[in-house]
């Protein structure tokens, strides 16, 4: 084929075109994605992110073909993964901080509690949340958060240690439902289901008010897609506990099974702000510690100014400590 025969640049890659535009608009539109087809939209919502990995790949796809149509069809998911997640690139920290917390999801099968718990201790925090909690590790974390921490509670498989003083602590009903199958529950399952409190803790600035949940899993299965039932009645009964929450002041540390773009949490982040969309480096990825796709392990906050958000080094558990920074 002659020179003056080959079509031109913006004829050529029309087939990568397509779907680099699909691409930019699957993004933009991700909330009209419906639910009720195997919860596919909330599977989008939680890897949300990771589309932008087809960017680089249609992008090649393109200066190979010398194709100016796909390259400029590339704009649109360009701009719109920018607009979603350009924020979370860039440090956003400061430096100081009244009151630094801390939570984790320890793990039902940790082989190291009293590592783990040497290990958040050593992170200073004020305020250390312990999510899976089990009969046979609680005395050990109790053991050896005593020094640091002299104020302490534990509600079925969560606990919270403070060095301030607490009060005012009862357990927030979340709607747990009945586990699993016996023949079909993980560690995790196996837990009590007591996974959600709410304390006061008494800080030189007044009163604040703290909650610690840890929400139903997930599951992915052929049969029933993306499984989030238990987790989203959990996350809609939590948003009204927070709701009806009267301080002005309030934290909620956990691990909610989700990422805050997950539409299931809408009644959470309408009332809190993420400490790390606010005032985090990077995205954040919690779960699995290894090699962590998606931060499920939250930190919320309002009436209280995020300063900094940032990740602990990964423990014996299967999720990363998270931690930040808050003042007045």
């Amino acid at each position: 084929m002659s020179a003056a025969s080959r079509p031109g640049p913006w004829r050529r890659g029309r087939a990568l075109a397509a779907p680099a535009l699909l691409l930019g608009l699957f993004m933009l539109l991700h909330t009209e994605i419906p639910n009720r087809i195997r919860t596919l939209g909330s599977l989008v919502e939680t890897f949300l992110p990771w589309f932008g990995l087809f960017i680089p790949v249609l992008l090649a796809g393109a200066l190979w073909r010398r194709s100016a149509s796909a390259v400029a069809a590339l704009l649109l998911p360009v701009i719109v993964w920018l607009n979603l997640f350009g924020g979370l690139l860039s440090d956003k920290s400061h430096p100081g901080g009244d009151l630094t917390v801390v939570s984790h999801n320890v793990g039902a099968g940790n082989p190291d509690p009293a590592g783990t718990a040497r290990d958040l201790a050593a992170s200073g925090a004020d305020v250390l949340a312990l999510e899976e909690l089990t009969q046979q590790a609680r005395g050990t974390y109790e053991k050896e958060l005593a020094k640091a921490y002299p104020h302490h509670t534990v509600l079925g498989t969560i606990g919270l240690w403070s060095k301030l003083p607490l009060s005012d602590t009862r357990t927030v009903d979340i709607k747990q439902d009945v586990g699993p199958r016996a023949d079909t529950k993980s560690a995790e399952d196996k837990l009590p289901y007591n996974r959600a409190l709410r304390t006061t803790v008494a800080t030189d600035k007044g009163p604040l008010a703290v909650y610690v949940a840890h929400l139903g899993s997930v599951r992915v299965n052929p049969r029933e897609g993306f499984s989030t039932g238990h987790r989203d009645r959990n996350a809609q009964a939590l948003g009204e506990a927070v709701a009806a929450e009267k301080n002005e002041r309030v934290v909620l540390l956990g691990d909610l099974n989700g990422t805050m773009d997950d539409r299931a949490f809408t009644g959470i982040t309408s009332q809190l702000r993420s400490v790390q969309d606010a005032a985090g480096d990077g995205f954040g990825f919690t779960w699995p510690a290894p090699f962590p796709v998606a931060r499920i392990d939250q930190i919320l906050v309002r009436g209280v100014e995020p300063k900094s958000s940032w990740l602990l080094p990964a423990t014996g558990s299967d999720h990363r400590p998270v931690a930040a920074g808050i003042s007045w």
